[in-house]
């Protein structure tokens, strides 16, 4: 079925950087590998037993000290932001990041060789809608070390940004662009990180910048550079601070249509502005349903304990629908199921996926109260987490094809931007 709608991206390809890890000091491989829709952009630590995964969500973010470190369980990865900020610019939604230490490599302290290494992996178009957090109306935000922010909203991402240092190389700067393709990866990919040579020591005491140097950093001495080292740009220093802010916010989990002006930003900032951006985009759909459940049981025959769906929060007609299934502990199959410890069973979790599925074909259906729509076939369903009481499910179904009164629909279901269940869905509408 032809759509304008933008695709999800992955990889086309592998490809693999070696370096050493700016704080850690250790070497480390780093190998970027193509994922299916919906998967996201997940980090696995190939060093460690079972290559545990940790998603690239704020919701895992650990640290944001001289960098932006998230982790889920044993497992961490540090200094995430200027690969994350490549794979922004390049739209690509869906990846595997396998890393074989603690650390992302520091490259040469910018993130153009991320960007290089994403042109030697190509992007592959995949057949599924871009996800997008849209802001839709201007808010402020003050956080801690005093970073300020503005953000507004944007048909694209934007970044401004202004810093201020009391050193002659810096002063005041400010910078604005435009995050895209074109100008983007030479504007701003290509500044690199920076510190005072003053600071060396103390970092180095308390474990950070073990592997710093004049390869992967500009260092600044008391009145201007040290011997050997040279800017890219006059500016370069609210440049690196303008890619630290996309990367950072990479860690929405979406693509960002918004523009983000920052006052003194920082990690611990950026950081605050993710988790504020991903709160107010759940309090929207939560609070501005497109169906609520009175108006969903005009449409779906199901009544309890088999209606499974709560809300509609998106819809595009004839595309796609975004649904929510909040799960409580007073669902009746969790007296059966594992009652010792409660999980959702998985053909329920399809069912519900069909009922919002079922939303987005009978709502152009003329003469709804004659018609019923049937299940016919189920393909490549997987579940990929258990769902437990507490969770809310968002299903996301997007209608693939329409041959007559016959559709075909894809679906997976998230829960806190993880992957729970997916599944290919074919449907008949018919007469009651």
């Amino acid at each position: 079925m032809p759509t304008t709608t933008p695709r999800q991206n992955t990889l086309a390809r592998p490809a693999e950087l070696r370096g050493v890890g700016l704080h850690t000091g250790a070497e480390v491989l780093l190998r970027l590998v193509p994922a299916p829709v919906n998967t996201g952009i997940v980090f696995r630590r190939t060093d460690l037993d079972g290559s545990p995964e940790v998603p690239a969500h704020v919701s895992h973010v650990v640290g944001t000290e001289l960098g932006t470190s998230i982790g889920l369980g044993e497992a961490r990865i540090h200094t995430v932001e200027h690969l994350l900020a490549a794979m922004v610019v390049r739209q690509i939604d869906n990846a595997y990041v396998e890393v074989s230490g603690e650390e992302v490599p520091a490259a040469d302290g910018s993130a153009r060789p991320f960007d290089e290494l994403l042109a030697e992996c190509g992007r592959e178009e995949q057949d599924a809608p871009a996800r997008f957090l849209t802001v839709d109306e201007a808010f402020s935000l003050s956080a801690k070390g005093g970073a300020e922010y503005v953000v507004a909203p944007s048909p694209d991402q934007r970044v401004s940004a202004t810093i201020e240092f009391d050193h002659p190389l810096i002063g005041r700067q400010f910078g604005s662009f435009r995050v895209d393709a074109e100008r983007f990866p030479g504007d701003v990919l290509a500044a690199r990180t920076f510190c005072f040579a003053r600071d060396v020591d103390a970092m180095r005491g308390r474990g950070l910048a073990m592997g710093g140097s004049q390869e992967n950093a500009v260092v600044l001495s008391e009145t201007g550079l040290v011997e050997g080292t040279e800017l890219r740009f006059a500016d370069e220093f609210v440049r690196h601070k303008a890619l630290d802010i996309v990367g950072d916010l990479a860690l929405v989990g979406a693509r960002l249509r918004a523009h983000v002006v920052a006052e003194r930003p920082g990690h611990l900032g950026n950081v605050a502005l993710a988790k504020e951006l991903v709160a107010r985009a759940e309090r929207k759909a939560l609070a501005r349903p497109i169906l609520n459940i009175e108006q969903i049981m005009q449409y779906l025959p199901h009544r309890y304990p088999f209606l499974l769906v709560d809300r509609v929060v998106e819809f595009e007609e004839r595309k796609r629908i975004v649904g929510l299934k909040n799960v409580t502990i007073n669902e009746p199959f969790f007296q059966g199921h594992f009652p010792g410890r409660p999980v959702m069973p998985g053909v329920m979790i399809i069912e519900a996926m069909a009922q919002v599925g079922g939303l987005l074909v009978l709502e152009n259906v003329e003469g709804l109260e004659d018609k019923v729509i049937y299940f016919l076939g189920l393909d490549n369903v997987r579940w990929r987490r258990p769902v437990t009481p507490g969770d809310q499910i968002r299903f996301e179904v997007e209608l693939v094809q329409v041959r007559g009164a016959t559709v075909k629909m894809r679906g997976v279901g998230t829960v806190d931007g993880q992957l729970c269940a997916e599944a290919e869905m074919m449907a008949r509408v018919v007469d009651r």
